[in-house]
């Protein structure tokens, strides 16, 4: 019988564990491993709330974060504890997911230790290096060095091979986000309070999300003035914005929409809620990934809020446009939506591009594959059989 191959899955924020809980859950199950997961607290109170969500209890807690943390000081601690706890625990491959901060540091201390990197959600690529500010860059890193990529989709695994990364080494697996909201039973009632009190019969709600760094500053504040037009034109319209717990979000935000009627600033949601709201609200603006990712499994209609976007997918199939930041492009944009219902339902009925609820299966099974393959080929000299 084979040994267990140890594999590690290392997280830091709330949607990197939402993307790896079901590969966790998977992974748990099969005895063809032995698995740890392993976390570096890059965001504390959002990870803890998120973990509790999936039931995941991590093997390893670096508790990493500081208050109002730079990006430096974070990836210096962060490649400096990682590198240490790999050199002791010797796991034989980590899975990442993504590209944040945790993902580019945790890559690059278990290359510096001789171990495998398999990268989730491989391949995103907007090709401008400052939007997602630090993301494009995080993701870049993490593919030169990964060996395994699990490409969620065919464009990404294109866009890998524009890269130099050899076929065999890509996997097109689907998003894990699809099989983690499928996993969420929606059926109970709203477990926010806030949330509770809305009429959706009555009124139209729109999802609000934006917390990007290239969103701070100006472009949130006019993202802030086109919520108060839309406000002022549509009677009928309620804005519910979960705000990012970050300074450079809170403060501007509760500033320009604080008192502003009818929009509701909330906490982050537990997921559960997140997608309750997903469910029932009329259309989405954001500029987060995960949530795009999301608006077509309930079929709505998503406006994005930045330049670019590394999911031209759903774009593309015509269930989502990027819009920027502009107050005045973002009133238009959204008015046509709220005017015109033949757009509107265009948008709707675009089935989710981002995969079918079985990813994480086909990521565990290609991991199990490769290592067999390795396995083998160490024991043959390097050569594999014919």
């Amino acid at each position: 019988m084979m040994k267990p191959i140890k594999v590690f899955s290392v997280v830091g924020t709330r949607p990197e564990v939402i993307k790896m809980a079901p590969v966790i859950r998977v992974l748990s199950r099969d005895s063809r491993f032995e698995h740890r997961v392993l976390v570096t607290a890059q965001h504390r109170q959002m990870l803890d709330q998120i973990l509790a969500v999936f039931s995941i209890v991590p093997d390893f807690d670096l508790g990493l974060m500081r208050p109002d943390q730079s990006l430096a000081g974070f990836a210096s601690r962060s490649l400096l504890a990682l590198s240490d706890l790999f050199a002791r625990e010797k796991p034989k491959c980590i899975l990442v997911q993504g590209d944040t901060t945790t993902v580019m540091t945790a890559a690059l201390a278990a290359f510096y230790n001789g171990i495998k990197v398999g990268h989730v959600e491989a391949g995103l690529r907007s090709f401008d290096r400052l939007n997602p500010f630090p993301e494009e860059i995080n993701r870049r890193i993490a593919g030169c060095i990964a060996d395994i990529h699990f490409a969620p989709t065919e464009g990404a695994r294109q866009n890998l091979l524009r890269e130099g990364v050899r076929s065999e080494d890509i996997f097109v697996a689907g998003n894990t986000i699809v099989d983690a909201l499928l996993s969420v039973s929606l059926e109970n009632s709203f477990d926010t309070a806030a949330l509770s009190g809305i009429d959706f019969r009555s009124n139209r709600v729109l999802l609000l999300t934006v917390h990007r760094r290239e969103n701070h500053g100006d472009r949130l504040k006019s993202i802030c003035r086109a919520i108060k037009s839309i406000i002022a034109k549509f009677d009928d319209i309620v804005i519910v914005y979960p705000v990012h717990l970050s300074p450079h979000v809170q403060g501007p935000v509760r500033e320009e929409l604080g008192k502003v009627p009818r929009v509701l600033l909330v906490d982050p949601l537990p997921y559960g809620d997140l997608l309750r709201l997903l469910k029932w609200c009329y259309l989405v603006l954001t500029d987060s990934g995960g949530v795009l990712e999301e608006a077509p499994s309930f079929h709505k209609p998503a406006l994005v809020l930045r330049e670019v976007t590394e999911r031209p997918e759903i774009v593309e199939a015509g269930g989502a446009k990027v819009i920027g930041s502009e107050a005045g492009r973002i009133l238009s944009e959204v008015s046509l939506l709220l005017n015109d219902r033949a757009e509107y339902e265009r948008m709707s009925r675009v089935p989710n591009p981002f995969g079918d609820g079985h990813a994480a299966e086909r990521i565990v099974e290609a991991v199990a594959q490769r290592f067999r393959a390795d396995d083998q080929a160490a024991g043959s000299g390097g050569l594999l059989p014919e």
